[in-house]
């Protein structure tokens, strides 16, 4: 059963995604939660992942250590997901 916060997360990160790329013909609900951010699922390039790193950093106070964590947070919304929850400072 899918756990309420973590369905509000990948909404949230979807909106981000969507706001900070100004994708015009993109609503946050059609990106499918397990399909690859980049490439052939979304499109997305390595312009697009260091704003997305920007923004995660800015939004969520998480730091991406280097490329190869980035490149396994950012395989699709759901490991993108379970990476901010993990790394995002406890209250």
């Amino acid at each position: 059963m899918p756990e309420p916060a973590h369905d509000a997360l990948k909404a949230e990160l979807k909106r981000l995604i969507v706001d900070t790329l100004r994708m015009e013909d993109v609503r946050p609900e059609e990106i499918v939660d397990d399909a690859p951010l980049f490439g052939e699922g979304l499109g997305l390039d390595s312009v697009d992942a260091l704003e997305l790193v920007v923004a995660l950093e800015k939004t969520y106070g998480i730091e991406i250590e280097d490329e190869e964590v980035g490149r396994t947070a950012f395989a699709s919304i759901e490991a993108l997901a379970d990476f901010v929850r993990q790394k995002r400072p406890r209250p």
